[in-house]
């Protein structure tokens, strides 16, 4: 595996930096990686490599990028330092960043076999790239604010995976339910997990509310999820 850097045009005139993951060899598929709300921290570069490991190219762009500086890193502890960038986060603006680094894709000649995956905001942000770019499969991680997007739903590309912790109280059944309401009136194809015992983040490894169990039973269900839909 190979890692690096990269910089990123937006269509909107914005410029970002991304985290790429390359495997050993040729890659046969692309993956659109989407952080949680702490940056593109040593988790995220982690969890882009053990997708590169599965035959991906891996793109992670920084998308506080308009409101902070190149390599942003936060404490999980430090939530009122995330929140500023969170609130700025628009969705023309999320459209302009998974566009760019869709592109990049593209041009390293994977992007007509790419998938995204998400965390927290990046489960979001799966949604967004999903619906508004032609993906084979997506994977939202406890992914909030999603209800005010789900007029995107019918614009789904590829199937779409949604974890949820039982005991997240940052999004609500009604949200949850919500969602999964509006992509099966669309008449989308998903798949919807809750682990009735984990809480927000469980797949972080670096957070508290870090589940082992469940992080392991999700990392195997998202890896035969995009080896179906997204295979190499």
């Amino acid at each position: 595996m190979h890692t690096d850097w990269v910089d990123l045009r937006a269509d909107d005139g914005t410029s970002l930096r991304g985290f790429v993951a390359r495997p050993d060899g040729r890659a046969g598929r692309g993956l659109l990686l989407f952080q949680e709300a702490f940056g593109v921290n040593s988790h995220i570069r982690d969890v882009a490599g053990r997708f590169a490991a599965e035959g991906f190219l891996v793109i992670a762009p920084e998308l506080f990028h308009r409101t902070a500086a190149p390599g942003l890193e936060l404490s999980y502890t430090d939530f009122p330092s995330a929140a500023p960038h969170l609130q700025a986060i628009t969705e023309q603006g999320l459209d302009a960043d998974v566009r760019a680094a869709f592109g990049w894709l593209e041009q390293e000649g994977v992007g007509r076999n790419t998938a995204a995956v998400g965390y927290c905001l990046g489960g979001r942000v799966a949604f967004v790239a999903n619906s508004g770019l032609r993906l084979k499969a997506a994977a939202s991680y406890y992914g909030g604010r999603i209800p005010p997007l789900l007029a995107r739903a019918p614009k789904l590309s590829g199937p779409m995976l949604f974890f949820w912790g039982g005991q997240d109280h940052h999004i609500p059944e009604t949200d949850r339910q919500a969602i999964v309401s509006g992509v099966r009136d669309a008449n989308k194809v998903f798949v919807n997990v809750t682990f009735s015992d984990a809480d927000h983040g469980f797949f972080c490894d670096a957070r508290a509310s870090y589940h082992p169990a469940a992080a392991a039973q999700a990392w195997s269900l998202t890896k035969t999820f995009l080896d179906t839909y997204c295979p190499l």
